[in-house]
C-alpha cells in the first residue's frame, strides 16, 4: 500500500474504490447540509471541513444546501449565521440551496407514491401510532387507515395541503413493512400538516415533508454522488435508499449515505437544542458568547478559521464516537496564533512601580519588536516613564530562589528596557502591598551594547507606563461547565454542572499603540495569553476577550 493510500481516510477510500468501479471525477458532488435551526457549532466544523475539503481534493462542486423543512424551529437569522461561517472558516460553496426548492417535486412524487400504492394518509393520534408501530423486538401492527383506497388517499392529501385540516390531524405514511426489524421502516410519516409560515415560502405550504423524505431525494436532485452524515444516520440509511428506490431515474447519479463518528468536545455541550437553552435561559450572551462551542463563539473569543481547520484535521475522521479534549483545540489555538499574533503589553492585575532614580516628567520611547516568530512584522515603540504598572503576583517581598520575578534586594529586566531593582514597597492599612519603589540602571538599556546591558539577570517582567497606559476592559472565560461530559450524567441535567467561574471581567491596562485596535484584532499581551478585540468595544472603551492562555493551565489542574 502507497503513503498516499494510508494516508486516506475511510470516506476517501470509499471514494477511490467508486472511481475505479466506474464513477469519473466530473460525477462527484459533496454537499453541506444544515439545518437553520441554530447556529454552527465545532461539531459542525469538522463536517464543514470533511465535505469542502473532499471538493477541494477533488476539484468537485460543493452545495451548501439548508434543510429547511420545520418552519416551527427555523429562522433567516440561523440562514445568514450559517452562510457566514462557513464562509469565516475559508470555504466557497457551488451553489446555495434550499430543500424549500424542492417543495413542489417533492409533493409530486408524493402524489406518485400514493397512485402507486405506496403511501397513504393516516389519521391516527400520535399516541396511538407509536403504539401501533411495536418495539425493537415485537412487530409493528397495521394501521386501519392503512388500506384507504388511492382515491381517498389524494382527495385527503389535497386537503391537507390546502389547509383544510388541522395541524396535527393527519400524516402521509410510507407503506412498506410493519414487520421490519428496523423500526424506522414501519411506514415512516412523509408529511405533517403544519400551519406555520415559513422564513421562504411564506404560507404557501399547510404540510411539510419530514427529514427522511427530503434528504436523500434532494440530494438526488442535485446529483449529489456522496452524502455524508454522523453516525447516528446510520439506521436511516435503508430508508434514505428505499425512498431513491422509487425515484431514481436510469442514467443519473443515485447518491449514497455514508456515515461518521459525531466528535464531542470536552466541557462543553454540542446539542443545538441545548445551547439555544443556554441562550434563552440567560447563561450565555446569546450564540456568539465567547464560552459557547459554537463557531461564531470562536470567532468573537480570537479563535483563527486556521485553528479551527487545524483542529478538524487533527482529530480526523472516525467511525466511532469519542470526546475529544478540548485542551486540543487550544492548543491549536496557540500554534497558529504564536505566528501571527503580535506581541504587546497589558496588565491584568495592577501593581504601582516607581523608579525612583528616573527623571520626573521624562518619558522615553523604546524599540521592541512585534513577533520574533515573525521578522517582517517589524517593530515599534513603547513609552517608558517614572511610574510604571507590574502584574502583582511579579513581586514579593520575600521568595525562594526559584522565583525569578522582583523581590526586595532583587533584580529584574524591564522587557525591551532597563534592569531595576527593587528597594521597598508601600502597605495599606491592611497590610497589602500597593507600591514598589525601585532604582534602574541607566546603562543597561536592552540593545545598546553597553557592558550593563549584557549583563544577564533570571527575570523579564512585562509592564505598561501608568502615564500612557490604556484602561481596558478584559474578559476572562473558562470552561463552560466543570465536568468533561456534561449531558451524559445519568439522573444529573447537564445544567447542573455550570462553571459558575466562566466568566471574570476586570479592568486592565494596555499600551497606548492599542488604542487604534479594532474588532476582531488578535494580540499576544506577553506572558499572559492570546486576546482579541471584542464587538463591545467603542471610541471610549476598549474590550479584549481572552482567548487562550499560553500554557495548558488545566492540564496542570487535573494532574493533580
Amino acid at each position: 500500500m502507497s503513503e498516499a493510500s494510508k494516508s486516506l481516510n475511510f470516506i476517501e477510500h470509499i471514494i477511490e474504490e467508486d472511481l475505479k468501479n466506474g464513477y469519473s471525477k466530473q460525477d462527484l458532488r459533496f454537499r453541506f447540509p444544515p439545518e437553520p435551526n441554530g447556529y454552527l457549532h465545532i461539531g459542525h466544523a469538522s463536517s464543514i471541513c470533511l465535505n469542502f475539503g473532499l471538493g477541494i481534493r477533488y476539484n468537485a462542486p460543493v452545495n451548501l444546501r439548508f434543510d429547511d423543512t420545520n418552519p416551527a424551529k427555523e429562522e433567516q437569522e440561523y440562514v445568514d449565521a450559517i452562510k457566514r461561517d462557513v464562509e469565516w472558516l475559508g470555504f466557497k460553496w457551488d451553489t446555495e440551496r434550499y430543500a424549500s426548492d424542492y417543495f413542489q417535486q417533492l409533493y409530486d412524487w408524493a402524489v406518485m407514491l400514493i397512485k402507486e400504492g405506496k403511501a397513504y394518509v393516516d389519521s391516527q393520534s400520535s399516541e396511538d401510532m407509536a403504539v401501533q408501530k411495536g418495539t425493537p423486538t415485537q412487530a409493528g401492527s397495521d394501521s386501519p387507515y392503512r388500506n384507504r383506497s388511492v382515491d381517498e388517499n389524494l382527495r385527503l392529501f389535497q386537503e391537507m395541503k390546502d389547509g383544510k385540516h388541522e395541524s396535527g390531524s393527519h400524516v402521509l405514511r410510507a407503506k412498506i413493512d410493519m414487520a421490519s426489524p428496523n423500526m424506522l421502516m414501519r411506514d415512516p410519516i412523509m408529511y405533517r400538516v403544519l400551519h406555520k409560515a415559513h422564513h421562504r415560502t411564506n404560507t404557501d405550504w399547510c404540510i411539510y415533508p419530514m427529514y427522511d423524505w427530503t434528504h436523500g431525494e434532494s440530494d438526488y436532485i442535485e446529483q449529489v454522488s456522496h452524502s455524508l452524515c454522523t453516525l447516528e444516520f446510520a439506521m436511516h440509511r435503508e430508508l434514505y435508499d428505499w425512498f431513491l428506490d422509487q425515484v431514481v431515474e436510469p442514467g443519473k447519479i443515485r447518491p449514497k449515505q455514508r456515515e461518521f463518528a459525531r466528535r464531542n468536545l470536552s466541557h462543553t455541550v454540542v446539542s443545538k437544542r441545548k445551547l439555544l437553552q443556554l441562550v434563552e435561559s440567560g447563561v450565555v450572551n446569546g450564540w456568539d458568547d465567547p464560552r459557547m462551542p459554537t463557531i461564531s463563539g470562536l470567532r468573537r473569543r480570537g479563535y483563527t478559521p486556521r485553528s479551527i481547520r487545524n483542529f478538524a484535521d487533527t482529530i480526523g475522521i472516525a467511525k466511532r464516537e469519542n470526546l475529544i479534549d478540548v485542551s486540543l483545540l487550544e492548543f491549536c489555538a496557540r500554534e497558529d496564533l504564536n505566528k501571527t499574533a503580535p506581541r504587546v503589553m497589558g496588565v491584568l492585575n495592577p501593581l504601582k512601580v516607581v523608579i525612583t532614580n528616573y527623571p520626573e516628567g521624562e518619558t522615553e520611547w523604546l524599540e521592541t519588536e512585534n513577533n520574533p516568530e515573525d521578522e517582517s512584522a517589524g517593530t515599534r515603540e513603547i513609552p517608558l516613564s517614572r511610574e510604571i504598572f507590574i502584574e502583582k503576583e511579579d513581586f514579593r517581598e520575600e521568595a525562594n530562589r526559584k522565583f525569578f520575578r522582583l523581590k526586595l534586594g532583587g533584580e529584574v529586566r524591564l522587557k525591551s528596557g532597563y534592569i531595576i531593582k527593587a528597594e521597598s514597597c508601600t502597605k495599606d492599612t491592611e497590610g497589602n502591598i500597593i507600591e514598589v519603589q525601585c532604582t534602574y540602571d541607566p546603562k543597561s538599556k536592552s540593545g545598546s551594547g553597553t557592558p550593563e546591558s549584557l549583563r544577564k539577570v533570571k527575570g523579564t517582567l512585562h509592564w505598561v507606563s501608568c502615564q500612557h497606559a490604556l484602561r481596558a476592559e478584559v474578559r476572562l472565560y473558562d470552561r463552560l461547565f466543570s465536568h468533561e461530559s456534561p449531558d451524559t450524567q445519568k439522573d444529573k441535567d447537564f445544567m447542573e454542572f455550570l462553571n459558575p467561574e466562566s466568566l471574570q471581567i476586570i479592568e486592565a491596562y494596555v499600551e497606548p499603540g492599542l488604542k487604534n485596535a479594532k474588532v476582531g484584532d488578535r494580540f499576544q499581551f506577553q506572558r499572559i495569553g492570546y486576546f482579541c478585540v471584542d464587538p463591545d468595544t467603542s471610541d471610549d472603551k476598549l474590550v479584549f476577550n481572552k482567548t487562550v492562555g499560553l500554557r495548558d493551565t488545566w492540564a496542570k489542574l487535573e494532574s493533580k
